[in-house]
């Protein structure tokens, strides 16, 4: 009975889990999706709590009870402009989780050897009554899963921890890697892969060997995302995003969990295919980004010439009260200002004097993906005119007014005319098309990754210098 139930209950969260990967591809279907993940969660969580096998309810209830407090506590005070880093800091929980399963795997399956070979011993429990019932060929197999699952958590935590510092500003965002640099990362590996194979073979100390995979792991993550400089970090965090999920599915094999193998399946493959989709979006190879930026050196960057001019907030609204068409481009700046519903009272007043207003989105811009999207939705932006650059970039050109809020290398001409360039080939917002363009920006600094944007020097365009937050308070009693 416990085990039909427990089947049942795990095949509706899946679905659930499915609609709500489903749901989060559509802004007007996000809310829902959240409600189903949670549903889904509550759900698998009570499931495993009175399935087989399960016990210490009371100790498993206050566990709980802390980590929802915890979470209540952690979501209250952490802001938007800081999910990116706390997603990263849950990435690195779950690798922690997956070493720490491993590890108790581990004891477990020595102590359940050791107990077999003691006459008269049979008192197993839980998950060593588990144990207990395998052949040698499911104890090899369960040994492999958990070599994967410490060696895939221990990457993830320590990149994950490092991901969060470059995020939360704590670690110097520019590329850093050790002498030798790749061939440590490389050697490492191989080094880990020995190890794993004396492990499995069962050959001298299991505990040590998984001790010193462990420490091998720890330096391949925190070394890897080292080596990524600060304009591929919405890669790395979904790249990490994979990781934690492949993690979580070698831990459902160890833990013969087979919902924990469908989530973490459903979270790791989806986090690979949106790192390649990112990617894409961004011009940059796959592999070199995962590899810490193998062979992606640049040239001396092309000489920018000109300088900066500034506007105040009357020829900004002068330049908009004569426009037709506005479009919009949000970055991590807006972000930063909480400018977002100044934003929305802006769109309101220029759509109400019947200016057409829509907002361009790239795929990477912030630092996490759809970052952008969150943060209108928030204030209400109608969804309808927020675009995505596919589908809006030919319509510069034809637009008014371009006002870019916080943003750097998503509009910057430098990866379309220098090849020197960092960002050189990936495709940006051309913003520089249209007629006029106004810069809200703090101030002439190059913003998070260090690149220099000549978009900022064109004749066209003009700086709107001070929090944006502040700089379109001051725009909004000026629209007619």
């Amino acid at each position: 009975m416990e085990y039909g139930f427990t089947t049942a209950a795990y095949v509706v969260a899946a679905v659930l889990f499915i609609l709500s990967l489903g749901g989060l591809s559509g802004q007007e279907s996000a809310k829902r999706a959240i409600w189903y993940g949670i549903v889904g969660m509550a759900l698998a969580v009570l499931a495993t709590l009175f399935g087989p096998g399960a016990g210490n309810w009371l100790l498993s209830l206050v566990m709980i009870a802390i980590g929802g407090a915890v979470g209540w506590v952690v979501a209250k005070r952490v802001q938007m402009t800081e999910m990116p880093q706390l997603v990263a800091a849950m990435h690195s929980l779950v690798g922690l989780a997956a070493v720490f399963v491993g590890f108790n795997a581990q004891i477990e399956l020595a102590r359940v050897l050791r107990a077999k070979a003691e006459e008269g011993v049979d008192l197993f429990y839980g998950f060593a009554a588990v144990l207990a019932h395998k052949t040698p060929a499911e104890i090899a197999m369960l040994k492999i899963e958990v070599f994967l699952g410490i060696f895939i958590g221990a990457v993830t935590f320590t990149g994950s921890v490092v991901a969060f510092g470059k995020l939360a500003g704590r670690v110097d965002g520019k590329p850093r890697k050790l002498p030798g640099g790749h061939m440590l990362n490389a050697g490492a590996l191989a080094l880990s892969v020995l190890l794993g194979i004396l492990y499995c073979a069962g050959v001298g100390p299991a505990i040590f060997w998984l001790i010193l995979i462990t420490l091998l792991a720890f330096f391949i993550g925190y070394h890897l995302i080292m080596g990524i400089g600060g304009a591929d970090m919405p890669v790395v965090v979904s790249m990490l995003n994979s990781y934690s999920g492949w993690a979580a599915a070698a831990i459902g094999f160890t833990l013969g969990n087979d919902l924990l193998i469908v989530v973490g399946a459903l979270v790791g493959s989806s986090g690979a295919i949106l790192s390649y989709i990112m990617c894409k979006a961004m011009n940059r190879n796959f592999v070199s980004v995962i590899l810490g930026g193998f062979g992606g050196e640049a040239g001396p960057a092309a000489e920018i010439t000109g300088e900066q001019i500034a506007i105040d907030a009357e020829g900004v609204a002068a330049a908009l009260n004569d426009a037709d068409s506005v479009i919009i481009v949000p970055g991590y700046g807006m972000a930063v200002a909480q400018a977002q519903g100044a934003v929305s009272e802006l769109t309101r007043k220029l759509r109400a004097a019947g200016k057409t207003v829509r907002f361009a989105i790239h795929p990477v811009a912030g630092r996490l993906p759809g970052h952008m999207n969150v943060l209108l939705a928030e204030a209400k932006v109608p969804y309808d005119i927020v675009l995505e650059m596919d589908e809006i970039n030919e319509d510069f050109p034809s637009t008014d007014v371009v006002i870019v809020i916080g943003s750097n290398d998503i509009v910057n001409p430098a990866a379309q005319d220098d090849p020197n360039s960092p960002i050189a080939g990936m495709p940006v917002l051309e913003v520089w098309k249209a007629k006029q363009v106004f810069v809200s920006k703090r101030g002439q600094g190059t913003g998070y990754s260090g690149i220099e944007n000549p978009l900022f020097f064109k004749e066209n365009t003009r700086m709107f210098y001070g929090d944006a937050k502040d700089s379109l308070n001051k725009l909004l009693p000026m629209i007619e």
